[in-house]
């Protein structure tokens, strides 16, 4: 059960966990419904017991101020092992904010400007091309007229896609060049992977249009060459140090407390056991990339959160200035558009992206009523491919972390958790 106000987070279904969970204010006081909060849990534990995952964690802050945590299920069912807090999760593609702020601070700082060509720091952007129609060989592709430039990259609309997603003959290309689909093997570097990309056409124009894709591996790339660094060591020295993310990174978790996770088969509905790389504890994938493949507990994810809640501050460290968190937040597509109706494929966006724009690593809601939801205009976040999610919503002052492991993401219990929060704010 969800703890009650005044006491410190139990995990629901085990022993209590080592790591240190902040302290659970009186709900009321933040103007929550007590009684309203408890259905937030009673339909976590309905997902177990339906099968839609088996088990999960939520978060839930007002003003910088935890006012509910629980834990619902198993982080291991075939070995018995509950989920607790200290529980590690595969973030995916919420390891894509991650990045972004830490592009966002080299920005601060002079390393780039977003007009810069990314050609500038990986020459092997220099002659993007651009699929023009026909296939095999009566394709067409032609050199693109307009660079990709960091701003695009942050924005997703630098024309690239992932394995998996394009129609037809990109997708081919990218499948010839060995680009992994989601979930499966990396086995490059990532200066080897992003002149992998470099060298496919792209899907339509940089800047032209909207489109999810590699785009957050590259900046991760960006990253390396402006600091000299690696991206791994730069993301561990000035972001999760500072912020006391000790669980957060690209390594395998020496402790045993990865959350396994499942793949939905899409006939049964049934959940099957996902075959991950095999890492040894304490070994890092061959790919350190910018778009995925960050581990993190939901303690160390929510201290992210709240620095970004908070205008680019956690206790007494900045990351970023107010004002950058606030750009980053804005929506970038051009005229206002949401995702939907700049998308490269309008027919593909999924519906918890109706009524969102797009800032700087973040899609932003521009329109509550398109998505049927209770979130004010302006609340940004963004979610992982196995179900991790997370939403800041600047006019209520609210913040949730919510982790599980789910392959593909849920985007119903998505829209319901946003509905089932809010049910429960009543002041």
């Amino acid at each position: 059960m969800a703890a009650t106000a005044g006491e410190r987070f139990v995990p629901a279904q085990a022993n209590t966990s080592a790591a240190a969970i902040p302290h659970i204010e009186d709900p009321e006081s933040a103007g929550f419904d007590v009684q309203r909060l408890g259905r937030l849990d009673e339909y976590l534990d309905r997902c177990v017991e339906m099968g839609l995952n088996h088990g999960s964690i939520i978060m839930v802050a007002r003003e910088g101020r935890m006012v509910h945590a629980s834990t619902r299920g198993m982080r291991d069912p075939d070995r018995g092992l509950p989920v607790e807090a200290d529980t590690v999760w595969r973030l995916y593609s919420m390891t894509k904010p991650v990045t972004s702020v830490a592009a966002m601070m080299l920005w601060e700082e002079g390393g780039f400007a977003f007009s810069d060509p990314v050609a500038k720091f990986i020459p092997s952007f220099s002659h993007t091309r651009v699929y023009r129609g026909g296939s095999g060989s009566r394709m067409r592709i032609t050199p693109a007229t307009e660079p990709i430039r960091i701003h695009h990259l942050l924005t997703h609309t630098a024309g690239m896609t992932v394995a998996g997603a394009a129609d037809g003959e990109v997708d081919s290309a990218y499948r010839a060049a060995g680009i992994p689909a989601l979930g499966e093997e990396d086995r490059f570097s990532l200066p080897d992977f992003c002149d992998r990309l470099a060298s496919l056409p792209l899907l339509f124009e940089p800047g032209s249009a909207w489109n999810y894709s590699h785009a957050t591996d590259v900046l991760g790339r960006v990253i390396e060459v402006v600091t000299g660094s690696s991206l791994d060591d730069f993301m561990r020295e000035r972001i999760f140090d500072p912020l006391g993310m000790g669980d957060t990174g690209f390594r395998m978790p020496a402790e045993d407390r990865l959350a396994v996770p499942y793949r939905t088969d899409p006939l049964t509905g049934s959940l099957n056991r996902l075959v991950t790389p095999s890492l040894s504890p304490g070994e890092s994938p061959p790919l350190i990339a910018g778009g995925h493949g960050l581990m993190s507990t939901a303690l160390d994810y929510y201290r992210f959160v709240q620095m970004l809640a908070a205008g680019g501050v956690y206790g007494h460290k900045r990351l970023l200035a107010p004002r950058t968190v606030e750009l980053m937040a804005t929506n970038h597509l051009p005229g206002g558009a949401t995702i939907s109706a700049f998308s490269h494929q309008p027919a593909r966006p999924a519906p918890h992206l109706a009524g969102r724009g797009f800032g700087l690593g973040f899609a932003c809601l521009l329109d509550p009523v398109a998505v049927g939801s209770l979130s004010s205009r302006g609340e940004y976040g963004w979610g992982g491919a196995a179900g991790t999610n997370f939403w800041i919503d600047p006019e209520k002052r609210l913040t949730v972390v919510f982790m599980m492991q789910v392959m593909p993401p849920p985007v119903e219990t998505w829209l319901a958790l946003r509905r089932l929060v809010y049910q429960a704010l009543v002041g």
